[in-house]
């Protein structure tokens, strides 16, 4: 083992150093990648010759991602790295995403007809100036229409398969909200292109064989099959489940939440569309099963598709067939990736000098798509705090660690709150999920208040929730939940702007056609454009 030079103890004058100047990153991948280029722009390592960003991840470790869906906040991150949008759609295999479509996690309506419900990302605030759950409960009768429908016009341009933008409206603005469908595989390429060309991070390609500790417990440098010792100040553990730091070095335990959160396996299956006009659907569609449930996202040139289910109500030879049964035909002589998991979160994350980040950190099953939000919410926090000098690690580790495990727990109530509310008892899963027992203490608290009141913004104080009060609202009212209507219209001092704005956002929704393109003409659109400026 080699001594670190620029670690905690300099062997030649014995002096202590403080200052963090050498970062390693432990793992590639989606994580790994984004977790680089963020912190090589956030503290511009190209202007600091002293401070460097390493990345060293096996050559023979596979991606497991198949197919993502981000958040609305993805764009942000793309444009703080300085990725161009179009490049991104272009390399990614990228579609537009504009919330995500439950379909039967109700009970089915009374002509066995699916029922549906959507939790978009326009929320009521880009057009209301007051929160219009209540004015809803109230006109109901009146209006005539589901939550989502009555409050946005998102709902319909994801039933006509609509973009979100035109060729006119800039790079990363919308006329609705939006993130992003992409390829995960892709993505981390397109990072490490851009993280290693123009942001000055360092790609080593090794098998790490063990972490080495300094004598007070810091990880002083990887010792590498290939490249001998690396040294480093700071370490991220992005090496997904495997977690070679955080657990292979630290024996950090893992908190499961596989009492709460029941699936714990997945079936994957690239489905390609049918022919070059087939339409590309605008959210993610999530379909409930007889055990969990399937995702759909529609990427530009293909689908990705998955069945999450748990294997203690439904065999992996049954969760399979389902999955097929419900992509039809051309489904039968595709390959499916099997994926076992394991729900839950390090009690720590951020331990000594090191701190994981993505799988290695937490996995919280892929409803909502929380886990590239996760990721992009821990870049922002470690870029932003990122600690100069050893005094400042204890300091962080601390905050950092309340910060996400308070984070993992609102992801856990959330996720909960769609099995709880289903009102299914068609089979033994969605049976076992409605029982009280199975659902965490704080969500019960909220759901015994929004009985009778809808959601506030006294309910969710923290600027951290990882969701805010209008998608608590998306899913509480897409269910049906709650007894507060309200018959006095004095309660209610918005009602006839309330009126009017219901009217307008009718208005807008006849118009929506005229106004918007196809996501497969705007991609398509996209994509020629970039290949006729090259």
């Amino acid at each position: 083992m080699t001594t670190p030079v620029c670690c905690w103890y300099n062997a030649t004058s014995g002096a202590v150093l403080d200052t963090i100047r050498n970062i390693v990153i432990v793992g590639g991948g989606t994580a790994g990648w984004l977790v680089a280029a963020s912190l090589a722009k956030q503290l511009n390592i190209l202007a600091d010759p002293e401070t460097t960003i390493t990345l060293v991840e096996s050559p023979d470790t596979p991606t497991i991602g198949v197919g993502e869906g981000t958040w609305p906040t993805m764009r942000n991150t793309l444009k703080r790295i300085g990725i161009d949008e179009t490049d991104f759609i272009r390399e990614c295999d990228v579609s537009f995403k504009q919330g995500t479509q439950f379909v039967n996690w109700h009970k089915l309506n009374r002509d066995g007809s699916d029922a549906a419900y959507y939790h978009s990302f326009e929320l009521p605030h880009t057009q209301w100036r007051t929160a219009p759950g209540p004015y809803w409960h109230y006109l109901q009768s009146e209006i005539g229409l589901p939550y989502a429908d009555a409050i946005s016009v998102q709902p319909e341009a994801c039933r006509g398969n609509f973009a979100p933008k035109t060729m006119a409206t800039p790079t990363y603005e919308g006329l609705l909200n939006y993130a992003y469908h992409l390829d995960a595989g892709k993505f981390a390429r397109m990072l490490q292109r851009v993280a290693t060309s123009d942001l000055g991070v360092q790609h080593v390609s090794a098998h790490i064989e063990r972490a080495n500790l300094s004598k007070d417990g810091y990880i002083a440098s990887l010792s590498t099959r290939e490249a001998g010792d690396i040294d480093g100040d700071f370490f991220v553990d992005c090496s997904g489940f495997t977690a070679l730091l955080i657990d292979g070095t630290y024996d950090i335990p893992f908190r499961s939440v596989s009492d709460k959160l029941f699936v714990n396996s997945a079936i994957a299956i690239q489905m390609p569309y049918q022919s070059a006009a087939e339409p590309i659907a605008s959210p993610t569609i999530s379909t409930a099963q007889q055990a969990g449930w399937i995702w759909d996202i529609g990427l530009h040139s293909r689908r990705g598709t998955g069945h999450v289910y748990s294997d203690d109500f439904i065999s992996d030879d049954e969760a399979e067939d389902q999955l097929r049964r419900y992509l039809g035909p051309g489904s039968e002589q595709l390959d499916a990736k099997r994926i076992k998991m394991r729900l839950g979160y390090r009690e720590k994350v951020f331990h000594k000098n090191c701190v994981a980040v993505g799988l290695s950190a937490a996995f919280l099953e892929p409803l909502e798509a929380s886990a590239i939000f996760l990721i992009e919410a821990s870049c922002n926090m470690l870029g932003e705090l990122f600690p100069r000098n050893r005094a400042m690690l204890e300091l962080l580790e601390k905050r950092y660690n309340a910060s996400f495990i308070s984070r993992w727990n609102s992801v856990v109530d959330f996720i909960k709150l769609h099995y709880f509310l289903s009102g299914r008892t068609d089979s033994e899963f969605w049976i076992e999920n409605t029982r009280p027992e199975t659902a965490p203490d704080s969500l019960k608290e909220y759901l015994e208040f929004w009985r009778y009141y809808p959601p506030s913004r006294f309910d969710l104080s923290s600027s951290l929730e990882p969701f805010v009060r209008e998608s608590y609202e998306f899913i509480l009212f897409g269910m049906g939940y709650g007894h507060y209507q309200q018959s006095n219209p004095a309660r209610l001092p918005h009602l006839e702007y309330a009126r009017e704005n219901f009217a307008r956002i009718a208005q807008m929704r006849s118009e929506v056609p005229s106004q918007l393109v196809t996501n497969r003409r705007l991609l398509d659109q996209l994509k020629d454009f970039r290949f006729q400026s090259i």
